[in-house]
């Protein structure tokens, strides 16, 4: 894992109740884009639609697939030199989609709801056994879909490398803590990538 080259680009998917412009997901784009990451903010089907409810879990897998594919392409890199995730739902389909065989070069899973609140034995971790990648996780301290314990446990299943990234004090929308999670985000991609960014195809 030392020379791993950097994500040719980061694709960024939103929580349930928000849209691409989710204020944490700009926040990413800004700071990786300064760098010369180039950035992807992606909206699910529903939320086109003016829908509440998310799509079905087989819509939104697609939906990432085939964006991260589209992405890859405008690029000129394969898609397994992309970097995916999001906040909540949106990482969650994510790392689903890579589990089930979409390549990527590492997840950014913000606010991952490891279970609903108040159930946690519903866990939503069938998949973790599948992601041989780089993995990161910022959470808030304070969130009720996971706790820092309960995340730390369960993610000692993944066999990729995982680092978590704590908010002190921060709920599962993490509000206010916008430039934080970025600049989180921006380490763990310096700490992780080492390499050369992908030549373009």
């Amino acid at each position: 894992m030392d020379n791993l080259a950097l994500p040719a680009g980061v694709l960024l998917t939103p929580g349930a109740g928000a849209g691409r412009d989710q204020p944490a997901l700009v926040a990413i784009d800004e700071i990786l884009s300064a760098r010369g990451v180039p950035v992807e903010r992606i909206d699910f089907p529903y939320r086109l639609a003016g829908r509440r409810s998310p799509d079905p879990q087989h819509v939104l897998l697609a939906t990432v697939v085939s964006a991260a594919t589209a992405f890859a392409g405008e690029l000129g890199v394969d898609p397994g030199a992309l970097a995916l995730g999001g906040r909540s739902l949106g990482g969650r389909i994510c790392s689903i989609a890579v589990a089930a065989g979409l390549p990527a070069a590492g997840l950014v899973l913000i606010s991952y709801p490891l279970h609903p609140p108040g159930k946690p034995e519903r866990l939503r971790t069938e998949h973790f056994d599948k992601l041989e990648l780089p993995c990161l996780f910022v959470s808030g301290t304070r969130d009720n879909f996971a706790t820092p314990a309960e995340l730390q446990r369960e993610t000692t299943a993944i066999p990729g490398p995982v680092t978590h990234a704590w908010i002190d004090g921060a709920d599962h929308g993490i509000g206010g803590h916008d430039s934080e999670v970025a600049t989180l985000v921006s380490q763990w991609m310096s700490d992780t990538y080492g390499g050369e960014t992908p030549a373009r195809r």
